[in-house]
């Protein structure tokens, strides 16, 4: 990874975590670095801090408490300051254990739901906001290609390269963009179900988890009677 292009991330650990007195702190000391132009304090979640400063550095702080360590790992970090001896209780890597698999079955029933809102869409002539569709079914996509991998850490949203083989980033690349008219929403959401469900088929076998066959046959017999569109892949 180029670093040039890398934020810098920090893990501070203090008694009391995430409280207002360490947050002056931490903006006293990010601002001898430069003019701070942007400033989330703890606004996307409760323990992290935002940053950005006038030359675009993106400093991110995550702020816990000492019994809050469990999910670091030597192997993400790199001590600075350790006066209590933190980072050599905490393990080496992180043990792979495999995906979280109620999630994945969310992710599974998620993409078929978003499939199936397609006849609205189209019913409704809502072109412009029925590419959202498209958007939220690459993303799972993507997800579903990272549990394939099995990447441990999956990082920031500009960092997809090192997770995806050149088989699956050949698989993104070659999909239809999101465009805002009837045949062109259509095909892109069909094309995504023809890349998505066979591969999470087989990610379920592997995994052991149940199919939500009825969900996904009632949903493509609502599109073939809405639409006449049929689904666009063997199950075998």
């Amino acid at each position: 990874m180029n670093r040039e292009y890398s934020d810098i991330d920090f893990v501070l650990v203090t008694t009391d975590g995430a409280s207002d007195e360490v947050a002056a702190l931490w903006r006293k000391a990010v601002s001898q670095t430069g003019e701070i132009v942007l400033w989330w304090d703890r606004t996307p979640r409760p323990t992290l801090i935002n940053a950005i400063t006038d030359d675009w550095t993106r400093i991110d702080a995550l702020i816990l408490k000492p019994n809050q360590m469990g999910l670091q790992t030597q192997d993400s970090l790199k001590p600075l300051f350790d006066h209590d001896g933190i980072f050599d209780s905490l393990p080496a890597t992180s043990a792979i254990k495999g995906p979280n698999l109620a999630k994945l079955k969310y992710q599974f029933e998620e993409f078929i739901r978003i499939l199936g809102l397609l006849h609205l869409a189209a019913g409704r002539k809502e072109y412009i906001n029925g590419v959202l569709g498209v958007f939220h079914l690459r993303n799972l996509l993507i997800d579903l290609l990272i549990a394939e991998t099995g990447a441990p850490h999956r990082g920031g949203a500009l960092h997809l390269n090192g997770l995806i083989t050149s088989e699956q980033k050949d698989l993104l690349t070659s999909l239809p963009p999101a465009v805002p008219t009837r045949d062109a929403m259509i095909s892109a959401h069909l094309a995504y179900a023809q890349a998505y469900l066979p591969r999470a088929r087989k990610l379920a076998q592997k995994w052991e988890i149940e199919w939500p066959d009825r969900f996904e046959a009632v949903t493509w017999h609502q599109l073939r009677k809405s639409l006449s569109i049929e689904r666009p892949y063997d199950l075998d």
